[in-house]
């Protein structure tokens, strides 16, 4: 979740907020990487979540990150709940799953460095109190009752209000993990194009990276529990978004979705004021009833934008975020398939080319089907193993085309990064299938197992 936003002064105009979206837009030369990753914590030998205060918890790993590493704290209150460096953050999901929102950087070799030195510090933190890290979609054996709550105001108001809007809204607080990719965009015509190749591949994505087939200590009949959460969630703010295909997208089109989105809170003073279920149009007139009076700032706005969920999301930038947490290299994964994408026009204009003949019916089908079935998926025609021989095949001619090298110029581009991606659909099995083997061979029906064989 969002660290609040800050700067930025009162909105005097309703332009100002698709200016503010427009305002994200770079030349391509400008173009960046942003990869964040959540992982959930345990305790080595218990295997039960760790707690926010002790020893042994998440207050020790972020105190062990500042103190060991150099890290500056973000506090709430009395409470460290972040951290900063070199323009990534740490940051803290509701149940203490532990998310680095890396810096916007310019190629996926830098990306995989950040992330692989973000890993040893865990590690080496986690170590010293003993603690270990995992990445999967969904919490394999915890339940509600046992997870502990992070002291987050935002949190508090969030947890509240998800039991009357949807089913699972306390389960992706709680018990899920992601990892997403954050891209940019040059121009409204190309924010729209990437907007509607990522809505429709993001099925795929699902498919490649699902990894929760296991929930409260069970089989869930799923290869990606996650994405299933996040279907009965709430429907006002989750979602393939249909109107994004619609003749007329833009900037605009997306305020007027968003306006549409109740509110969660207003941050102010450090502490967040309670306006769940009330109107950004009436803050805008100065009607918000938890501050009659007071027009938003276009903070405001910018925290606004982080309470939107649907699978992909735009800021000033746009987020990828339909992909189960995983292992150490399939999260350099992730940023290498949408970059091959949506970096190099011809792999952008070969990808749409691909989905652009499918209606929103076949879109939200693959969807489901992905969570459920993974690459054995198949809707109206389209088989998910065919589709993402495909689509890896342009994002693979995209990386080439980019030509970043890395390695001190020993590795011509980051066509490597996909090859986990190339294994698993070879194989036709994604990391939840694996999991599913291991289940039912070698760990004889045990989901503890997936704690010593998976964690980083």
């Amino acid at each position: 979740m969002s660290i609040p936003q800050s700067g930025g002064g009162a909105i005097e105009h309703p332009d100002q907020l698709a200016q503010y979206l427009a305002d994200g837009c770079k030349p391509a030369e400008a173009w960046r990487i942003g990869t964040e990753h959540e992982k959930f914590g345990y305790c080595k030998d218990t295997l039960k979540p760790l707690p926010y205060e002790g020893t042994r918890s998440i207050k020790a790993m972020l105190e062990g990150l500042r103190d060991q590493f150099g890290w500056k704290p973000v506090y709430e209150g009395d409470n460290i709940i972040g951290l900063e460096l070199n323009g990534a953050n740490v940051s803290l999901e509701p149940g203490g799953q532990l998310e680095l929102s890396g810096a916007p950087l310019e190629n996926i070799h830098q990306t995989c460095d950040e992330l692989n030195v973000h890993l040893r510090e865990v590690k080496a933190v986690a170590d010293g109190i003993g603690a270990r890290f995992i990445g999967l979609g969904a919490a394999p054996e915890w339940t509600h009752e046992e997870m502990p709550v992070m002291p987050k105001g935002r949190y508090k108001l969030m947890t509240d209000y998800m039991g009357r809007v949807g089913t699972h809204g306390t389960q992706m607080m709680y018990r899920t993990c992601t990892v997403q990719v954050n891209l940019d965009f040059a121009s409204e015509a190309d924010m729209v194009k990437k907007f509607r190749v990522g809505l429709a591949l993001q099925p795929l994505a699902t498919a490649l990276f699902g990894n929760s087939p296991f929930f409260e200590g069970k089989l869930n009949g799923h290869k990606s529990w996650r994405s299933r959460i996040w279907r009965d969630l709430d429907n006002a703010r989750t979602g393939m978004l249909p109107f994004v295909f619609e003749d007329g997208m833009g900037f605009q089109r997306y305020v007027d979705y968003a306006l549409d989105v109740p509110m969660y809170f207003v941050y102010r003073d450090g502490k967040y004021i309670n306006a769940l279920g009330m109107s950004f149009r009436d803050f805008m007139n100065g009607k918000l009833p938890a501050l009659p009076g007071e027009v938003p700032t276009l903070s405001d706005w910018a925290d606004h934008l982080t309470t939107c969920f649907p699978e992909v999301r735009i800021k000033q930038y746009m987020e990828m975020r339909g992909a189960d947490a995983g292992t150490w290299r399939s999260i350099c994964a992730l940023p290498g398939f949408w970059t091959g994408l949506m970096y190099d026009q011809g792999a952008l204009d070969a990808a749409w080319d691909l989905v652009k003949g499918w209606d929103a019916s076949t879109r939200e089908n693959l969807r489901v089907a992905a969570s459920v079935d993974g690459l054995q998926a198949s809707v109206n025609g389209v088989k998910m193993q065919d589709l993402a021989c495909e689509v890896l095949a342009i994002s693979k001619a995209g990386l080439r085309a980019r030509a970043r090298p890395g390695f001190n110029g020993m590795v011509p581009d980051e066509r490597h990064f996909l090859n986990a991606l190339e294994d698993t659909v070879e194989d036709g099995k994604n990391p939840a299938d694996e999991l599913l083997e291991h289940y039912h061979g070698d760990w004889n029906g045990d989901i503890k197992r997936v704690y010593a064989d998976y964690s980083y």
